[in-house]
């Protein structure tokens, strides 16, 4: 892992991250993170993605602590929402929130949060350009390979175009000072901006950070831990052979002040 620091000046958000990364790999076994993951709760088919997401990893590195309030935004099957739920404990909050369409593609996820099963998550099925989050409403949001989503537009499948400067706003507004974004997308050619989220559902790295920062975020942290430097970028990131099997970027980033 990496850390990028920005600009100066100590906060608990620096700090975290940098114990992240100077204590890479070498968490204590039973930390808040490891024992979300470790949870027998879990459904079986969960266990069987951690080996590829690393979600202890990218929790710890997002800095989601007990009592935190946190939004999975197009959480899916709600694969982070449960882990955030577990971490942030029964004080904290999780919003699980879905578009019409990822409800209709995603499997499992009534069943996750069925008969109060995980007390602190609230499932919402919003459109992206009115989310309604409100304002300082949020300690940390959630972005798990759904950023390139918001620049591909199929009407014939459901998917509406999105105002993706509106969501970006959206979610900034909704972040407390200091809170933090953690955004995980699978990588396209360098250089090909946008062009590759829907042919390929993936989205240029560079591209990417120049977005977030132009609406209210500083990149505070990066990791290493999902990159794939075997694969070639030109396979469509949710199908074999590239399932599963993707370069991945890892960024976190904090709402400015």
């Amino acid at each position: 892992m990496r850390l990028t620091r920005t600009m100066r000046g100590s906060t608990a958000v620096y700090a975290t991250l940098l114990s992240v990364i100077l204590g890479a790999g070498t968490a204590a076994a039973g930390d808040a993170y490891d024992t979300a993951v470790t949870n027998a709760a879990r459904p079986a088919g969960d266990h069987k993605r951690d080996a590829i997401d690393h979600p202890a990893d990218m929790l710890r590195l997002a800095g989601i602590k007990p009592g935190g309030r946190v939004a999975d935004i197009l959480g899916g099957d709600g694969y982070y929402s449960e882990l955030a739920s577990y971490v942030v404990g029964p004080k904290g909050h999780v919003l699980f929130m879905n578009n019409t369409a990822f409800d209709g593609w995603s499997e499992g996820w009534q069943q996750r949060i069925a008969n109060n099963r995980l007390p602190n998550v609230e499932h919402k099925t919003l459109p992206l350009d009115a989310m309604n989050l409100g304002t300082g409403t949020l300690d940390a949001v959630l972005l798990v390979k759904v950023y390139h989503d918001m620049y591909w537009e199929d009407a014939k499948n459901g998917w509406p175009k999105v105002n993706v400067p509106k969501v970006l706003d959206q979610l900034a507004a909704a972040l407390k000072p200091g809170g933090t974004l953690l955004l995980i997308d699978h990588s396209a050619k360098a250089g090909t901006g946008t062009a590759d989220a829907g042919p390929l559902h993936r989205i240029d790295e560079a591209f990417a950070r120049k977005d977030f920062e132009a609406h209210g975020f500083e990149l505070v942290g990066q990791s290493d831990l999902l990159r794939r430097p075997d694969d070639k970028r030109d396979q469509i990131s949710y199908k074999p052979p590239a399932f599963g099997k993707t370069d991945k970027f890892v960024m976190v980033f904090r709402k400015k002040a």
